[in-house]
């Protein structure tokens, strides 16, 4: 029998209520090994969700901020699971203000950011800075928020700032169909096959254009995927 789109995104909303408590209390319990006990969270979702993930390019090992579409809670959970490095994710302050469950940002030190305080490219820029020290790699979705899956929403200031203030090496990376397999917007899930395609890293220093130009290819590429999908 198949199981309905929201059934299933009841079932996978009731997952991760109970796992995500069981994550956080072993990120408490055992604080040096909070980004292995992400990651088996993570990868394991694999399974719970029912998708396959194909995996185009490769992380570079020099990356110090990767840059990514993003369409759906998904992402975060596949690239935790397939990243080699432990990813630092900038995120909104209004997850981490969440009761209980905002710990699963907070425990790790993830890069929290507060849009309605001028200050937060500042902070952003010196957390991002210290995370970096400890050997971490920034993870971002210039964006900001989530979007169709089909067109990127215009990229905000912070990515290329922090890039720029910091002299990072840049990744960037597009993601294909995770909204389709959870979309929590409408609320509904199925199977399925999601891609990550790495791009070639960028030297911010040698193209003042570079963040306009990655607009375009990240798009040319997910035109392309969903045309052939």
């Amino acid at each position: 029998m198949k199981i309905s789109g929201k059934i299933k995104a009841s079932w996978i909303l009731f997952e991760f209520l109970i796992t995500v408590t069981v994550v956080i209390i072993l990120m408490r319990l055992f604080n040096s090994k909070q980004w292995l006990i992400r990651k088996s969270w993570a990868k394991m979702q694999a399974y719970l969700t029912g998708y396959d993930l194909e995996v185009i390019g490769s992380a570079d090992e020099h990356t110090q901020l990767l840059l990514l579409n993003h369409q759906s809670l998904l992402d975060i959970i596949i690239l935790d699971a397939s990243y080699p490095k432990d990813l630092c994710w900038v995120a909104k302050k209004e997850i981490a203000d969440m009761p209980f469950f905002g710990q699963i940002l907070t425990l790790p030190k993830m890069v929290i950011i507060d849009r309605e305080n001028k200050k937060s490219l500042v902070k952003l820029v010196s957390d991002a800075k210290e995370r970096l020290q400890e050997g971490r790699v920034i993870a971002m979705f210039p964006e900001g928020t989530r979007g169709d899956g089909k067109k990127l929403l215009p990229f905000k200031m912070g990515a290329k700032l922090l890039a720029s203030k910091l002299n990072l090496k840049v990744q960037p990376a597009v993601i294909i169909n995770t909204r389709t397999i959870l979309d929590s917007l409408n609320f509904t899930a199925k199977s399925g096959k999601v891609k990550i395609i790495y791009l070639d890293p960028i030297d911010p220093k040698e193209d003042k254009e570079w963040f306009t130009k990655l607009h375009k290819k990240m798009q040319e590429i997910i035109d392309r995927e969903t045309k052939s999908s």
